[in-house]
Formats: structure tokens, sequence, C-alpha cells
């Protein structure tokens, strides 16, 4: 079977050692492969306890930057860009500590910013993210982590909203180090077919997140997962499949990520539904299992 794993804001932000200590376990009882651990702010956990709590538990480790406000690749001043570049450093060495191979998030500007730009402003961003993420794609491949950039929809950002986007973004860096991140809710939004849209970023995918089309749990909704599931066994992605939502009961996350409304019976639902769907699907054939 795919390996597959949740990411703890489901549940709770920022992510601290305790809320890990009471999540972990509930997690991999319920038979999940991975718990993906985001760094609101590097400190927030201790990646070494976390290694410990995990290996214990026989979960492996996901690793997810936050681009919040004030943390900018482009269209910014030096000053911004280098403590970026700083905290997306301190994001690799928690990674490899904790045991994770990737980092994945939208490595350009902080969520929700938003502006228009003319084609030649969009292509002279294009070459300042790839001057600002060379030498943290070089910082990670270094501990031997990859750098995953993952395009939002519309309303979430302006740089990398597609695949074909984001393809061309990172043409300049090394592939084997920095790739694609494809979460399924913005593909939802900004992919006229989703699958082929997988198809297209090939060997370039190194990461997945999953979640129903309005970030419930996933086989809740109106997405065609078999058609997907083998348009990323097509590519040869090896790697697992992250179910990433949030919740409503912390206001500062709420309101990032627009959840309004429970978005199933529970948040539990949401990783164990999620998971018994998930397991269901079938691998089609050349599919790389678990």
């Amino acid at each position: 079977m795919r390996a597959l794993g949740v990411n703890t804001w489901v549940w709770t932000s920022p992510l601290t050692d305790q809320e890990l200590e009471r999540i972990a376990p509930r997690v991999a009882g319920w038979g999940f492969d991975l718990l993906e651990l985001p760094v609101e702010n590097t400190g927030d956990w201790d990646p070494r306890r976390a290694r410990t709590l995990l290996d214990g538990l026989g979960l492996d480790a996901g690793v997810v930057l936050v681009m919040g406000p004030g943390r900018e690749l482009v269209a910014t001043d030096p000053a911004t860009r280098s403590a970026t570049q700083d905290y997306l450093r301190r994001v690799v060495d928690a990674a490899a500590t904790v045991g994770s191979t990737v980092v994945a998030g939208p490595a350009y500007a902080s969520v929700g910013r938003t502006w228009r730009m003319s084609p030649s402003e969009r292509a002279g961003l294009r070459a300042e993210l790839t001057e600002a993420l060379a030498p943290v794609v070089e910082h990670a491949a270094a501990a031997g982590v990859r750098v995953a950039v993952e395009p939002l929809n519309r309303y979430e950002t302006s740089v990398l909203n597609t695949v074909d986007q984001a393809l061309e973004a990172l043409a300049d860096l090394p592939a084997q180090h920095c790739g694609l991140a494809l979460d399924l809710y913005h593909m939802n939004i900004e992919e006229r077919d989703v699958a082929d849209a997988v198809r297209r970023a090939g060997e370039n995918i190194h990461h997945v997140q999953v979640c129903a089309n309005d970030r419930g749990a996933p086989g809740a909704d109106h997405l065609d997962w078999s058609r997907i599931v083998t348009a990323l066994d097509q590519t040869g992605y090896s790697g697992p499949l992250v179910i990433e939502s949030f919740t409503a009961d912390n206001a500062s996350i709420a309101t990032a990520a627009s959840v309004w409304r429970p978005l199933a019976a529970s948040q539990d639902a949401i990783a164990v539904d999620g998971l018994a769907h998930l397991r269901s699907l079938p691998p089609t054939a050349g599919a790389v299992v678990h």
C-alpha cells in the first residue's frame, strides 16, 4: 500500500512538543505511516525530541515550511530576503534532524500576498526566485533534503498558481534537489484537469498533499481520486500522500486558511475517514507500493 500521512494542522497550530506527544500516538494507532510537522517558527518544537517520539511509534516524519507575514523571497528588500533564506535553512536543518527527506511549501512569498504584475515583471520574478532559492537548495542538498515548492491558488498568491508556472520558475534549479509539492486543494481550483497536470509535473514531483475539494476528508468530495492516483503512479512518484487540512478552533489558522465551518463530523474524522478512503484506492499497474 502507498505510504500515507497526515499534517498536525488538522488539530493544532502552532505545533509544540506537548501537542506532538498528544497527537502522534493516536496517528500511529490509526495506521498512518507518516506525520507531517509544520515549522511555523523554529523552536516551536524540538526536532531531536520529535524524532525519538516518532521513531518509537514507527512513524516517518515530514516537514512543511510556513511563509507567514514578512517572509518573502521575491519582490522584497534584501534584508527581508536574507532573513527568509535564513528561516528556510533552519527548516531544512529541522527536517534533517527529524528524519524528513523533504521540506515542502510555497517557498517564494508570504501566503495571502497578491498583486497584479505584467508579463515582464513575472519573468523578472522567476529570475529573482531562482537566485533567492539557489543557496537554500544548496544547503538542503548538503543535508540530504529536497525542497518541494508548492503552487497556491489565486486567492493566496499571485506568484505561482499552476504546475506549469512552477515548472517554468524552477527550471534553472537542480531538479534532483528542488521540485514540486502538489496540493490537490489548490489544483482543484487552478488546474483545468488535475490528472493531466499531475502527469505534466512528472518526475519533478517531490511531495503530494491531499484533501477533499473543500479541505475535508479525501473521498467526501467530487474529485476523481482513481484517475488522480493513476496519474501519480504513471509519473513514478514514490513518496507519501499526506492529508492536509486545518482546524477552525484556532482563530489565526482558521482565518489564514478561510475555514469558516466544520469540514467533517470531527477533526479526527478528517484523518480517519480520509485514511480509509486512500487505503481503498488500489495501486495501478506499475505503481510504486509500500
